[in-house]
C-alpha cells in the first residue's frame, strides 16, 4: 500500500470515529442522506375529522346500545346522532367531537351530564403519500396518531441506497416543505418530532454510490449524497488501500451513459505518486483495481458487473 494511501486512510479516521464492523454491513431497515434542520420535540399534529370517517360514539355510564353508535361522517361532514339529529363535525378533532356532542345532548335536554368519548375507527381521507427510496411506494392510511418511521416502515423500510435526507411537504402548506435527516445513530431525536399530517408526502432521497472492485482491502459500495463528491482517492482510501498484489497500472472506471456502460482507463498508479491530477466519481461508477496476473487485467465490463451488483453496501462516515 503506498504511502499517499495509508496519509488518506490516517486523515479519515482522524476526522471521525469509524463504525463497527456491524454498522459497516448493510443499512438496516429504518436507517435513512441533504441539508439538516432540527427540531424540537412536541406533540404530535391533531388529526382533524373529514367526510368518510368512522366513530365509535360512546356516552359513559349509560347500557343503552343506542348511545354507543359507529357514525360515519357523510360528505357534508356531519353525524346523525341517536335522538339528536345532524351535528357538523368535519375539521374538528375526535376529542372537540366528543364535546360538541356533549353540548347538543345537553342542549336537546337528552342527557342532563352525559359524559362522551369518540375513537376514529376509519380515516377515510388521511392518507400519506410515502415515495423515493423506499421498498413499497405508494399511500398509506394516517390511522391515528402516527411519526415519521412509522410510516416509512407501512412502505417496507428504505432501500439500500437510500439517503438520511426525508422531504415532508404538507398538503396545506406545499411551498414550505420540511427536510429532516433521519439517522439510525443511538440517541438520534429528529425524526421523533416531525409532525405528519393528513395529505402529506413523504420522499425519502437517495444517496449516490460508487463501487470499488478488485484487489482491494475491502471491496464493496460506497454511498455518498447527491450533493457530496468522492474521488479515485478517497474511494481507494475508503476501500482500505490496494493490495500488494493488485496492478494499479491497469485500473479501470466504468462509467453509465447516454449510450451505455463505458469504460475508461484510470492512471491509478500516478495518482497515488501524485504525479496525475485525482478524477472526480459520480453516482453509479464502477473503479476496478485488477490483480497482477493478466486474466485480471483484461477483465471485461460483462466480468466485472456482476460484481458490482453482490457488493456489500457501506455508508460513508
Amino acid at each position: 500500500m503506498s504511502s499517499k494511501i495509508v496519509f488518506l486512510l490516517f486523515l479519515l479516521s482522524s476526522a471521525i470515529v469509524p463504525p463497527s464492523p456491524a454498522q459497516q454491513s448493510v443499512l438496516p431497515v429504518n436507517s435513512t442522506v441533504g441539508p439538516v434542520q432540527t427540531y424540537g420535540i412536541g406533540p404530535a399534529h391533531a388529526l382533524r375529522l373529514s367526510a368518510g370517517d368512522l366513530l365509535d360514539v360512546k356516552v359513559l355510564g349509560t347500557t343503552d346500545p343506542d348511545f354507543s353508535p359507529k357514525l360515519r361522517v357523510d360528505e357534508q361532514g356531519a353525524i346523525t346522532l341517536p335522538y339528536a339529529g345532524s351535528l357538523s363535525v368535519a375539521g374538528m378533532t375526535a376529542e372537540d367531537a366528543a364535546l360538541r356532542i356533549e353540548a347538543r345532548f345537553r342542549d336537546k335536554d337528552i342527557l342532563k351530564d352525559p359524559h362522551v368519548s369518540v375513537t376514529v375507527l376509519e380515516y377515510a381521507t388521511q392518507g400519506v403519500t410515502v415515495l423515493g427510496e423506499v421498498k413499497n411506494p405508494g399511500v398509506y392510511p394516517l390511522l391515528g396518531t402516527h411519526g415519521l418511521l412509522d410510516l416509512i416502515s407501512a412502505a417496507g423500510g428504505v432501500t439500500p441506497t437510500a439517503g438520511k435526507a426525508v422531504t415532508i411537504t404538507h398538503r396545506d402548506d406545499s411551498s414550505h416543505p420540511e427536510i429532516v435527516n433521519v439517522d439510525n445513530k443511538p440517541g438520534s431525536t429528529s425524526a421523533f418530532s416531525v409532525d405528519i399530517r393528513p395529505g402529506d408526502t413523504i420522499v425519502v432521497s437517495h444517496a449516490g454510490i460508487v463501487y470499488v472492485l478488485g484487489d482491494v482491502g475491502k471491496p464493496g459500495g460506497f454511498l455518498i449524497e447527491n450533493t457530496d463528491r468522492l474521488t479515485v482517492l478517497q474511494a481507494i482510501a475508503l476501500a482500505q488501500g490496494t493490495n500488494r498484489t493488485a496492478s494499479p497500472d491497469h485500473s479501470k472506471l466504468i462509467r453509465k451513459t447516454p449510450t451505455g456502460r463505458e469504460e475508461f482507463g484510470v492512471p491509478l498508479k500516478k495518482i497515488l505518486a501524485d504525479k496525475s491530477p485525482d478524477q472526480l466519481l459520480a453516482d453509479g461508477d464502477i473503479l476496478f483495481v485488477p490483480g497482477s496476473g493478466p486474466k485480471n487485467a483484461l477483465r471485461d465490463v460483462e466480468a466485472i458487473l456482476p460484481g458490482a451488483a453482490s457488493a456489500a453496501i457501506y455508508r460513508v462516515p
